[in-house]
């Protein structure tokens, strides 16, 4: 994505219930706090994109595309091929839109299949339908022509009446998604996916659309204890889980456990149960 102020500009000017709009950009990011106002279909042109969200990450290349529910994800674009770029074309649309379709046209799931799964986002193949149907609007926006509204929600209901056929419990989990807002399952998403993975804790109070004051007092009346004193606890015991039960080195297990380089592991380690990963392994194959 764009530098941080441009990048607020891009994913958030969207006044309108629907905007379709081409996004190309020649610099990888990562991670990139992104607070989407609406519904996106991201369909990826060239390069690799992926998304986390409060409990889950995903990722997609040019084959498939997303759609994402409106609220605060991270973001990373990749650039595949040197001297390349990241290409895109972004559909954005009000959730009201999808509310009054699904109204419209309701969508038959099969009974015999389980609940589909709530999820923030779903990821579709794309066929030949579907790259003819993206082929057609980025030909019109490379033209310079601008898309009218009557066009732009024209085209919004073609592609949902279009996968609502192909993916119908796909796109209900994701409509059934959209209705849950419970901030102790938010957290609860947030902890359990993120362990053993590198993130700090200002981007998982922003998973959760919450203030860093706020999550932090969310997560200490969840959990007896702070965010920072929780993760290293849970990470700790791992370590000694693994040190007790293998002869894997502390070398060979400090990335699994979301740490970027060796020395902070054993630093944690020591703080946590007063010896070195090494010698508390010892230890224990002596006993």
């Amino acid at each position: 994505m764009p530098p941080k102020d441009r990048q607020t500009l891009s994913l958030q000017n969207t006044k309108s219930k629907v905007n379709i709009i081409r996004y190309n950009s020649d610099v990888a990011t990562s991670n990139s706090k992104i607070k989407l106002a609406q519904n996106l279909f991201s369909f990826l042109l060239e390069g690799n994109k992926s998304v986390q969200y409060a409990g889950t990450k995903v990722t997609i290349n040019t084959n498939q595309f997303f759609l994402l529910s409106a609220g605060n994800c991270l973001m990373s674009e990749k650039i595949a091929t040197p001297g390349g770029q990241y290409r895109s074309l972004l559909f954005f649309f009000d959730n009201e839109l999808l509310t009054d379709f699904f109204m419209r046209h309701p969508v038959q799931t099969n009974p015999l299949k389980s609940k589909p799964k709530e999820e923030p986002f779903v990821v579709f193949e794309k066929d030949a339908f579907l790259t003819n149907f993206v082929d057609s609007l980025g030909l019109i926006l490379a033209s310079g022509q601008s898309l009218s509204k009557e066009l732009e929600s024209v085209k919004l209901e073609e592609l949902l009446i279009y996968i609502s056929g192909c993916y119908p419990e796909l796109l209900r989990g994701f409509n059934d998604y959209n209705y849950s807002s419970d901030k102790v399952f938010l957290i609860r998403q947030v902890i359990t996916a993120n362990i053993y993975n590198v993130m700090t804790v200002e981007e998982l109070a922003f998973l959760c659309s919450m203030t860093l004051s706020t999550f932090k007092r969310n997560f200490a009346e969840l959990y007896g204890t702070s965010p920072k004193k929780w993760f290293l606890e849970k990470r700790m015991q791992k370590a000694a889980q693994m040190l007790r039960k293998s002869d894997l080195h502390s070398s060979e297990i400090y990335l699994e456990l979301g740490y970027e380089n060796l020395s902070s592991f054993i630093q944690s380690f020591k703080q946590i149960y007063g010896t070195t990963p090494k010698q508390y392994q010892l230890n224990k194959l002596n006993v």
